[in-house]
């Protein structure tokens, strides 16, 4: 292990069990994986379009924090974020307007020791080890409280994050815990895994992730609107990451590939 690896491999980790934050960096093309990683991973791809899945979701989170921006939202609480590649949240957020402020929440080692490393330098984001499972944790962590103000709007994130949550731990009050203690004008860019599309791959790939510390629970549009509580969703909609506001009209027709609804909805 050299001394640039040993920077993102936390004391501990077993290299041997595979993280769904791990196998996301190894289809959008990072170095931030293990073996075991890069397996499941492969296993995935034979069942379902995974790289394309995993570039179209990154495409809509770049396109909602943009879209966030603009509505003049200046900080940024991204929960799941998993490892950070290029055109991180902070990166397109403070591009647009210098000063963002961005906490990155995850609770997957590698993840959080990487995201630590490339922003020891930034006084306006962290990275914190937390359970998104436990809004309390993560709303009164002092990182949180340094660089978001919950008096003014907040970007919400949770993009592709809940699908690695089981109905018994209740995404639906998580989410509304978090919402509650959003200032209005706050929004929440959601997106997860569906069965709708195509049924026999999800059951497929609930099987390969299966071996993964991180089981998969895709969920029907109807269940993913639920996440959104009484907040009304902005155009278009729920959608397939795709469609969501797609830069060109020709990306539409990527939608039956996505696997993912995504949506933005404001706090009025």
């Amino acid at each position: 292990m050299t001394d640039a690896t040993a920077e993102w491999v936390p004391t501990g980790i077993d290299e041997e069990v595979p993280s769904a934050a791990r196998v996301y960096d190894y289809l959008l093309g990072g170095g931030h994986n293990f073996s075991a990683d890069r397996v499941l991973a492969e296993e995935l791809v034979k069942v379902m379009p995974a790289r394309d899945m995993a570039r179209m979701n990154r495409q809509y989170l770049d396109r909602a924090v943009r879209f966030l921006v603009s509505q003049g939202i200046t900080q940024f609480l991204d929960l799941g974020s998993g490892i950070p590649t290029a055109g991180n949240v902070h990166e397109v957020a403070q591009r647009l307007k210098p000063g963002a402020r961005v906490v990155y929440v995850d609770n997957e080692a590698v993840a959080v020791a990487h995201s630590q490393m490339i922003l020891r330098d930034n006084p306006d984001a962290a990275a914190i080890a937390a359970d998104m499972r436990e809004p309390e944790s993560v709303l009164g962590h002092e990182q949180v409280r340094r660089l978001i103000d919950f008096t003014e709007p907040v970007g919400l994130l949770m993009v592709a994050a809940t699908q690695f949550i089981a109905d018994a731990d209740d995404p639906w009050t998580m989410t509304r815990r978090y919402q509650t203690a959003l200032a209005p004008g706050s929004h929440l860019a959601l997106s997860a895994f569906t069965w709708d599309n195509d049924p026999d791959a999800m059951r497929a790939a609930i099987d390969v992730y299966a071996n993964s510390r991180d089981p998969l629970h895709p969920r029907t549009r109807d269940q993913i609107r639920r996440l959104f509580g009484d907040w009304p969703l902005i155009e278009p909609g729920l959608v397939y990451t795709p469609e969501w506001r797609p830069e060109r009209e020709a990306d539409s027709s990527e939608a039956p590939r996505s696997n993912l609804y995504a949506g933005v909805a404001v706090k009025n």
